[in-house]
């Protein structure tokens, strides 16, 4: 969570959402029935049940899809099939790592991490990419295989039914890992939404390819399983580069920097900001500094105690903690 106001705003749209498209009922119920005190999202300890819950939930459905897509895939012997339930089995090791992150990024502050054990959920995303890089180059072997010697698929209307439920599946764990990423402000949720919407259309390419097998000559299960591969390791960089930026340290959300600014200019004595610096150490885990600009004729002890208002009202209204300088200009 970045701050609260803004993650509270978003929960308020993302509920509007729903009841104007009759949204998901089943998610909304699951974390009302297994997280204690859900609305406390600014509770490191409710963050940390949101990212279990979706672990668990990711482990349950893609284990799930993994074993009836791979006896799905040995039975009409499709390569597609088959790396796309390795696909689903790589998830199950994501949503593993998802809970990992989770309880690791809510340790306490210690003698060597001063600030926290926030970064461990980017640690955990990009862990969660190389997994997904490293099933796509396996599968892409497999792929080159079938293509360069073709066997035939075996359709029937029951492979079908599967992998079109495996669908359906892919998409609601897209939406509650996109649901859960927004209400928390979660790098691994949010890439585990991405990753299963490309699962959603990989299963669908697998679809294509299994009914046009039958009336083309070419290798059309290889190709498709090759595409398929193609677009896990694509997953894959993309999420791990989204990682590295933000362990590496990206640029801070303009909108926080504008809350931050206004909330300084509130105070009656400051004349102006400059030089803010925001340190990202995980979600919920923001340090920042600021100057900010006082007449130089006001009493020191006034402007002392006002300043002290001011980082108290940031921390409780945005989450930050801030160390604010005094700058006196004439």
């Amino acid at each position: 969570m970045r701050y609260k106001d803004y993650n509270n705003t978003k929960i308020i749209n993302t509920r509007r959402k729903e009841n104007k498209s009759g949204g998901c009922i089943l998610i909304r119920y699951i974390i009302r029935r297994f997280i204690k005190n859900y609305h406390n999202v600014n509770d490191e300890n409710v963050r940390e049940s949101y990212g279990v819950l979706s672990g668990v939930l990711g482990i349950s459905c893609n284990l799930l899809l993994f074993l009836i897509k791979l006896l799905a895939g040995l039975y009409i012997n499709s390569i597609a099939v088959i790396s796309d339930a390795f696909n689903n089995f790589s998830d199950f090791g994501s949503s593993l790592i998802t809970i990992l992150g989770a309880k690791f990024s809510n340790r306490p502050p210690d003698r060597g991490h001063p600030h926290g054990h926030g970064r461990y959920e980017y640690i955990a995303s990009l862990v969660v990419s190389f997994m997904i890089i490293m099933v796509g180059l396996q599968m892409i072997r497999s792929s080159f295989n079938k293509i360069i010697n073709p066997e035939n698929v075996y359709l029937n209307t029951f492979s079908i039914i599967i992998l079109l439920v495996s669908i359906l599946i892919k998409l609601w764990m897209f939406y509650y890992n996109k649901y859960i990423s927004t209400v928390i402000n979660s790098s691994v949720n949010k890439a585990a939404a991405y990753d299963s919407f490309s699962d959603a259309i990989a299963t669908g390419a697998v679809v294509i390819a299994t009914i046009s097998g039958r009336y083309v000559s070419f290798p059309v299960d290889g190709l498709i399983g090759l595409a398929i591969s193609l677009l896990i390791i694509y997953t894959g960089f993309k999420t791990a580069k989204e990682s590295i930026n933000l362990l590496l340290g990206s640029s801070p959300d303009p909108e926080l920097i504008d809350k931050i600014n206004a909330l300084v200019l509130k105070g009656k004595n400051i004349k102006g900001t400059h030089d803010l610096i925001i340190h990202d150490y995980g979600p919920g885990k923001i340090i920042a500094s600021i100057h900010a600009e006082v007449s130089d004729n006001v009493n020191i002890v006034d402007i002392h105690s006002e300043i002290d208002n001011i980082e108290k009202e940031i921390k409780k209204e945005l989450g930050v903690n801030i160390v604010i300088h005094m700058d006196p200009v004439e």
